[in-house]
């Protein structure tokens, strides 16, 4: 980050904050059986290609992510002849930049006339309109979406009385704090 660290940051390639090595596991995570969460929706956990063999390249640090650490991050891989570039980094407020002002384009760009495909984060911080932010046409932008899949608890009432429920997904952080 143009040699600027603060105390928190470990200068290697360790990953401190976890979601890099959260994407890397979803890209090519192994097979986990049983797999769940707070014992709901038990089954098999795997990344897209689990045989993939996968190379990471830190670009940020506690601070932010810097645009010659990215742009670095994009020459490393290019040079390393890797077959496909996915970044999980963005902006945290809407920015509508132009091709040229935009480093992960810029980087994406050069990956392309290299023949490589990046594939980044959709940064859509809706759920309003127009706040998809990854507009370059030659990279693949992804996103999260929602589920219809349910899940059930029972809920004891003081009364002994006991009700089925459904927990609401985004319910889940609530229930890690306790």
């Amino acid at each position: 980050m143009g040699g600027v660290f603060t105390p928190e940051d470990i200068i290697s390639p360790t990953d401190t904050s976890g979601h890099g090595s959260h994407c890397a596991s979803t890209a090519a995570g192994n097979r986990v059986p049983n797999a769940n969460l707070l014992g709901l929706g038990s089954g098999i956990a795997r990344g897209g290609v689990p045989s993939a063999r996968i190379a990471v390249y830190k670009v940020c640090w506690t601070k932010g992510c810097e645009t010659i650490d990215i742009l670095a991050g994009f020459d490393a891989a290019v040079a390393d002849g890797v077959d496909i570039i996915s970044i999980s980094v963005g902006p945290t407020k809407v920015q509508h930049l132009e091709y040229f002002q935009d480093d992960i384009a810029i980087g994406a760009y050069h990956a392309m006339k290299s023949g490589i495909l990046t594939s980044k984060t959709a940064d859509n911080l809706g759920p309003n309109r127009y706040t998809m932010v990854n507009l370059a046409p030659w990279f693949l932008s992804v996103a999260a979406t929602t589920t219809d899949r349910k899940f059930f608890t029972d809920l004891k009432l003081g009364n002994g009385q006991v009700i089925q429920v459904i927990i609401p997904l985004n319910s889940f952080t609530y229930f890690l704090k306790y």
